[in-house]
């Protein structure tokens, strides 16, 4: 298996800029994952990795070897696409052995004894004289895995694999992609526009908007610590509050400049500097807690940040409720597991340490 790095990757097409400047390190065995809105640049990041497209600046190396003006043939990558681009002529068996058509298999074995392998690799033993047409998506799509499993590649680019399925076979699909990943330890990249896939699967996932690389990281720091505002908006739901530095010592910042019959609200952020300064801060709504009328005397709130606000719409989403309430004009959302939906006037509450401050305002 091998490592891939990109650096400075430009790419343009008709003049019209699809990367700027991208530069990303993949580990050796690594699951990555470029995940971003349609049209974001990822798919093109995936086509240069694999030799689709030519950089017009910029480096592509593979195992450490520069791979700019190699044939895709030549990288040892192998691609699975977003519409499996299996051979309706050609039966289940022939469709992985065609993988193998310009490389011999690797372990020394036969192209019948590795195509077999990987049939059961992808629980799909049995099935080898069957059509492609026959076959479920989810079926379709195993085989396309296989096919690009056959010759051995160090690199397993994956192109929104699991696009055109529904949603609980993408659940257990993307188990299965997991968990092979894992068993063959193959270095992996991996292409999607759904933020929950991206998080459940991946080592580490690079967000993507503009051409341009956002952030970079574990998904639990993609989710919990987003870098931008865009991250904190595209990935998964956030309340977000624009804002000014109004003191450094204590840090605090003003959310809304209030008037004389309604003070301004101002809240203790840590890490702020720079009296004046406008900043983004982003609260995720399973950190915001709802404490209704009847609850709020008896309730120690003491050390949270409090807002009084009113239940608007409130969405029943199965192990919780999404509550959406209107606070001085601006629309806050609140994920609470609870018995019974509030409603009326309520108090959000959540913790300071749950106050990520971004880094563009």
């Amino acid at each position: 298996m091998s490592s891939v790095t990109l650096r400075d990757i430009s790419v343009a097409f008709d003049g019209v800029p699809a990367l700027a400047d991208v530069s990303l390190s993949i580990e050796e065995g690594e699951f990555f994952t470029l995940v971003g809105p349609s049209g974001c640049g990822k798919t093109t990041t995936l086509r240069t990795v694999a030799g689709f497209e030519s950089p017009d600046t910029g480096s592509v190396s593979i195992g450490g070897e520069n791979v700019v003006g190699l044939p895709p043939e030549d990288r040892n990558v192998g691609i699975v696409f977003q519409n499996y681009a299996l051979f309706p002529h050609m039966s289940v068996r022939e469709n992985v052995a065609y993988g193998l058509r310009y490389r011999d298999p690797p372990g020394e074995v036969s192209t019948e004894q590795r195509v077999a392998e990987l049939l059961d690799l992808v629980d799909m033993a049995g099935m080898g004289d069957r059509d492609p047409e026959a076959l479920s998506g989810g079926q379709q799509q195993r085989i396309a895995l296989a096919r690009a499993l056959a010759p051995g590649p160090d690199v397993l680019l994956l192109d929104e694999p699991l696009s055109a399925l529904d949603a609980r076979l993408r659940e257990r699909l993307r188990v299965v992609i997991r968990d092979l990943q894992q068993d063959l330890g193959i270095t992996t990249i991996y292409v999607t526009h759904d933020q929950a896939e991206a998080l459940a699967i991946s080592d580490r996932v690079a967000v993507i908007a503009d051409g341009r690389v956002e952030q970079v990281g574990p998904p639990e720091a993609i989710y919990r610590e987003p870098a931008t505002r865009f991250v904190a908006e595209f990935v998964g739901d956030n309340n977000l509050f624009g804002g000014v530095v109004v003191s450094a010592d204590p840090p605090r910042v003003g959310l809304d400049p209030g008037s004389d019959d309604a003070p301004g609200t101002t809240i203790p952020v840590d890490g702020v500097s720079g009296v004046g300064r406008e900043v983004t801060l982003s609260i995720r709504p399973e950190s915001v807690s709802i404490v209704g009328d009847a609850e709020r005397q008896s309730t120690d709130l003491a050390g949270s940040i409090t807002l009084q606000a009113t239940v608007s719409t409130v969405e029943f989403m199965g192990d919780a409720y999404r509550v959406h309430c209107e606070w001085r004009g601006r629309e806050l959302l609140a994920k609470i597991d609870a018995d019974e939906p509030p409603s009326g006037a309520v108090t959000l509450s959540f913790d300071r340490e749950d106050v990520t401050l971004l880094e563009e305002p």
